[in-house]
């Protein structure tokens, strides 16, 4: 199966955001977080992680200011409930964040954190989580900025995030 998305990953990033998957419109135009009702470019920007607000299809100037991406499934895409269980490659991710080392990893939602951590979604806080691995990066876990989770909205994990980053 073909990558939906490219991860964009190098040694010495901040963080690296890490979703579920490619939604339908992302995985179309080739870019994450490109559906217009997402607030992923709108809250990096608010929470002062980019000096201005960027476009989706600009994501690759961000490893510039240190920022990364991937997904948890790099071949599924769709809604977090469309993505097939076997798509999901929690071995892989690590792999990946042992290797590049960013400061910090950022799950865009519980499910993407849920894959990695395997427990479920409703075990997990948001925020900065307890550190359990100490040859791992920081992880936090923030609001999913998807239109279809308007109702469990919240900048404070975001802020929290880019806070830590500040110092």
């Amino acid at each position: 199966m073909t990558e939906k998305l490219p991860d964009l990953l190098s040694e010495g990033l901040d963080v690296v955001f890490v979703g579920t998957a490619a939604g339908h419109r992302s995985a179309a135009e080739g870019a994450y977080y490109a559906h217009p009702g997402n607030r992923f470019w709108r809250t990096l920007h608010e929470v002062g992680l980019t000096p201005r607000l960027y476009a989706p299809q600009e994501f690759p100037k961000l490893i510039e200011l240190g920022i990364g991406f991937t997904d948890m499934s790099k071949v599924g895409s769709g809604m977090d409930h469309e993505i097939a269980p076997e798509h999901f490659d929690a071995t892989l991710f690590e792999t990946k964040m042992r290797r590049f080392r960013p400061r910090a990893v950022a799950f865009t939602s519980k499910k993407a954190a849920s894959v990695w951590l395997g427990v479920p979604t409703g075990k997990i806080a948001l925020g900065r989580q307890a550190k359990t691995l100490a040859d791992f990066p920081e992880v936090f876990v923030l609001c999913s900025p998807s239109g279809a989770a308007t109702r469990y909205w919240g900048i404070r994990p975001w802020r929290e995030l880019a806070d830590w980053l500040r110092v």
